[in-house]
């Protein structure tokens, strides 16, 4: 014979009975919208790592959605269930890109801390060249396709471009007013000639060793600084 106290529940546990169960199914529920948010925040960047891989080595004109859907591995429809069109990952694409390096270029300089302006420098050329060759197909696909776009393509991004560019301009600045650099030189130039020539190693730059991107970076250094005439 089953007793009452078997049969049912004390007063206090069917009381809150409701509630827990309650409780789960919106734990549960929100671990499911955490998953297929999670699995969709996948799927979005594998489409915009596809699409900045094939920028990268054919330009933008010759990238069709079918290809980036195929390296995303999702089906070519899919797509357009994340970006409206191939301009809006283009967008977005570009706004990393430059962003990546910028970010990677302030990290290096707040993690080193009071040094030289000859070694700020030095930094920034490293973080720009490992952005640009090591980490990023995004940074790659901004500095390879920029020129090529029409000027509707490239005005949203000017803004970013603009800030990065004064970034470097301040850093010769203080580095000529420090005298660690010659008084006579025209920053905004050398400006343009240092990040004209660091862009230009995606077209002639092998990557054959862990160390290659800092050897260049040491080397650039050093010719900017230094130059080649004998000492």
């Amino acid at each position: 014979m089953v007793s009452k106290s078997q049969k049912r529940p004390p007063k206090d546990v069917a009381k809150h009975a409701p509630d827990r169960l309650a409780k789960r199914s919106a734990a549960s529920s929100k671990q499911s919208s955490a998953a297929i948010i999670s699995k969709s925040e996948k799927s979005r960047d594998s489409i915009l790592e596809a699409a900045a891989r094939l920028f990268r080595r054919q330009g933008y004109s010759a990238t069709t959605l079918r290809q980036i859907a195929e390296i995303a591995e999702i089906k070519a429809g899919s797509v357009y269930y994340y970006f409206d069109s191939k301009e809006q990952i283009l967008d977005e694409v570009l706004h990393l890109g430059l962003l990546r390096v910028f970010e990677a270029v302030k990290k290096a300089h707040r993690d080193a801390g009071d040094v030289s302006h000859r070694r700020k420098i030095g930094l920034a050329i490293e973080a720009h060249l490992v952005a640009l060759l090591e980490d990023s197909d995004f940074t790659s696909a901004n500095i390879r396709i920029y020129g090529q776009l029409p000027e509707s393509l490239k005005k949203p991004h000017r803004p970013l471009r603009r800030a990065y560019a004064k970034y470097w301009d301040k850093l010769f600045l203080d580095a000529r007013r420090a005298g660690e650099i010659r008084a006579d030189i025209e920053i905004v130039p050398l400006r343009i000639f240092v990040i004209g020539a660091l862009n230009w190693t995606i077209e002639w730059f092998s990557l054959d060793s862990k160390d290659a991107v800092l050897k260049l970076a040491r080397r650039t250094e050093l010719l900017i600084f230094d130059g080649v005439k004998k000492p």
